[in-house]
């Protein structure tokens, strides 16, 4: 029975390595064993010489290389073969790299690098001890030459002050200067008219509360005062029958509350006749102005300011500026080249005269002119106020000879456009003054002397 199992077919997945026949036949290995008549015929390795026969009841050993009945054979598993029989896979045989991915690979490698390289720039930079410094000029502490802008501003500023003024119909910014050491500061009368609390600051920050020493809105001049500031710079007063057209000027002032602020021209005119104010409706706050007219830029805040010259003397009081028409869409509310400042001759007179009394007064002619005449020159009016006779009896004009009706065309030869011209001509001038007047009367033209008379201002 053991020889029968020996004798079976062998497991399909066993097969004997080639090289081992009878010659070879390893140690341990039995020999095959002999044939028997009419026995089961045993076939225990594949021969080297042709096959035989082998009886249909015992399978043959078919080889691994030779297919049987033309049907693949499964291969066996040769445990002393060169090379097992499993193989790996391996996946699809890896193409080459394509261009897209290569320039991928390089946009993302050029930004990280350059990424990391600024960041570590920035880094070293902010470490280094050196940093980079731009050639510039040595600061010098070199003074400016009295007569340039500067020059006079140095001069000047430390005189001149912002008011701040609180009244029942609101708040607003003017200029002032000092005029003394015990304090009394000009400035224009629109700016403290209606006020109830004045505040002044000077150029070096401090504030001080002011009082209203007195006003006169006919020259729009004002003076207050502070008291107890110790250190007072007052500014010098020069000569306004001495400033020509094209001389040069600075105005200082608070233009929309910018405080110290310097700007620079020249004088474009003098005698200037201008007439600012008349919100009341009356008259009464009127302002006659034989100005000097500059293009130095003043702006609102400006007011009450001083013009300058070269020696910084001051020459006028910054007072009005005159825009586009009202009616014009594009009427600036800031300054287009046209300033006016009052002579400052007429400034030291009013401001002696506030100092003195509080109130001014105004050289007068004694007559009642009318506004309405649309002729050439001032006409004296038939009637006065209440039906009065427009020439004052008595008065300055009547001595003179003026009568109703006379047009009065020139003072001192300077021609009279209108009413207001009139006015502002004789108050350029001080009460006691004597002027020459063209008279035109019936057609007939005479020259009249008068000395002015005087009347309190408003």
């Amino acid at each position: 029975m053991a020889d029968r199992h020996q004798t079976d077919p062998a497991p399909q997945w066993w097969s004997r390595p080639e090289g081992t026949a009878e010659g070879g036949r390893r140690d341990g290995v039995p020999a095959p064993r002999p044939e028997t008549g009419g026995g089961d015929h045993v076939q225990d390795a594949v021969p080297t010489s042709a096959p035989t026969s082998a009886p249909s009841s015992a399978p043959s050993d078919p080889s691994p290389d030779a297919p049987s009945d033309g049907a693949p054979v499964p291969v066996r598993y040769d445990p002393w073969g060169a090379e097992p029989l499993q193989v790996v896979d391996r996946g699809r045989t890896p193409r080459g790299i394509r261009l897209w991915q290569v320039v991928a690979l390089s946009l993302g490698t050029a930004l990280l690098a350059g990424g990391i390289g600024g960041y570590v720039g920035v880094l070293a930079e902010r470490r280094s001890n050196t940093r980079l410094e731009l050639p510039q000029a040595a600061a010098v502490d070199r003074g400016r030459a009295p007569e340039s802008v500067a020059g006079i501003a140095a001069t000047a500023l430390p005189g001149v002050v912002t008011l701040h003024v609180r009244g029942t119909k609101g708040s607003g910014t003017g200029t002032g200067f000092v005029l003394d050491q015990q304090g009394h500061i000009l400035t224009n009368s629109h700016v403290v008219a209606d006020s109830q609390e004045i505040t002044v600051t000077f150029s070096t920050g401090e504030s001080v509360t002011a009082e209203l020493v007195g006003r006169d809105s006919g020259y729009d001049l004002a003076v207050v005062k502070v008291d107890g500031v110790r250190g007072l710079q007052p500014l010098s007063l020069g000569n306004s029958e001495n400033v020509k057209v094209g001389d040069p000027v600075v105005a200082i002032g608070a233009p929309f509350d910018l405080s110290n602020t310097v700007t620079a021209g020249i004088i474009s005119a003098t005698g200037r006749p201008v007439t600012a104010g008349g919100d009341k409706g009356d008259g009464s706050d009127i302002s006659y102005v034989d100005a000097l007219q500059t293009d130095a830029p003043i702006n609102p805040g400006n007011s009450g300011g001083p013009l300058l010259d070269a020696k910084a003397h001051v020459v006028g009081i910054n007072s009005a500026i005159r825009g586009a028409d009202k009616d014009d869409s594009t009427r600036q509310g800031g300054s287009i080249g046209l300033g006016f400042a009052i002579p400052v001759n007429q400034g030291k007179r009013v401001a002696e005269e506030l100092i003195r009394t509080g109130r001014a007064t105004h050289p007068v002619i004694g007559v009642t002119l009318d506004m309405d005449y649309a002729g050439d020159g001032a006409r004296v009016g038939d009637k006065g106020e209440d039906g009065k006779p427009s020439v004052v009896a008595g008065g300055p004009g009547a001595r003179a000879g003026i009568r109703a009706g006379d047009v009065i065309t020139k003072v001192d030869g300077q021609r009279v456009r209108g009413g207001d011209e009139l006015i502002i001509k004789i108050r350029a001038h001080r009460p006691g003054d004597a002027l020459t007047l063209t008279v035109l009367r019936q057609g007939r033209e005479s020259t009249l002397e008068v000395v002015l008379g005087s009347a309190n201002g408003s």
